[in-house]
């Protein structure tokens, strides 16, 4: 795996530090990416979002202790908003994978940009969503880690439940996605996003 470069708060413009523990500090974002980001019209509130789901999405890959591609994890996490550039609508993500095909990002995180939207739509759901109709089926445990730790960073990052620790956003996953709207969606959503829960808790570490 290549050194990637690490980023100073300076940097992202927000105090992040992704090597803030040695697990993490294995693989951390390059600058060069988040370069990418913010001159592609990211706002700074989305790229500090990002930047979170990346480190809460290589915190938990590195607590499996599974043989993982690190550096997908990172960057899927990382990009999988870039079309937040352009939208907050539901089309965010089949419009983040094509800005990433036209800047020359790999064609599997360019997926998980399209892929993240409400952790995988079957094909009824994406006719609803007038998005189109195509395998949004988060094949790998990287792609798997990635959107569960974006559902995660919302939970610990809105304000809309109380927490006192991040892990507690784990502990009470099923409870939270039950009770708010926002994060289960409805029952499709829900069962997807419990049973990417109930795998990756299944290989952690605690």
């Amino acid at each position: 795996m290549a050194e990637i470069e690490r980023t100073n708060s300076s940097e992202i413009g927000k105090d992040h530090d992704l090597a803030s523990n040695d697990e993490i500090a294995r693989y951390t974002i390059s600058s060069a990416d988040i370069k990418i980001l913010r001159v592609s019209g990211v706002s700074e509130d989305d790229i500090a979002h990002s930047l979170k789901v990346a480190e809460k999405a290589l915190e938990i890959a590195y607590r499996t202790n599974s043989d993982l591609d690190f550096e997908f994890i990172g960057r899927g996490a990382l990009f999988h908003d870039l079309g937040k550039a352009n939208t907050h609508d539901i089309e965010h993500g089949k419009l983040g994978a094509e800005m990433g095909k036209a800047l020359g990002l790999p064609d599997r995180i360019n997926a998980v940009m399209e892929k993240h939207i409400r952790g995988g739509l079957t094909d009824e759901e994406a006719i609803a969503l007038n998005l189109p109709v195509k395998d949004y089926t988060l094949h790998t445990l990287e792609e798997r880690i990635i959107i569960y730790a974006d559902r995660l960073v919302d939970i610990i990052t809105e304000d809309i439940v109380s927490i006192d620790e991040e892990l507690e956003a784990e502990e009470r996953f099923e409870e939270i996605l039950q009770a708010i709207p926002k994060y289960g969606k409805n029952d499709i959503t829900f069962s997807r996003y419990l049973n990417y829960h109930r795998e990756i808790q299944g290989l952690l570490n605690h």
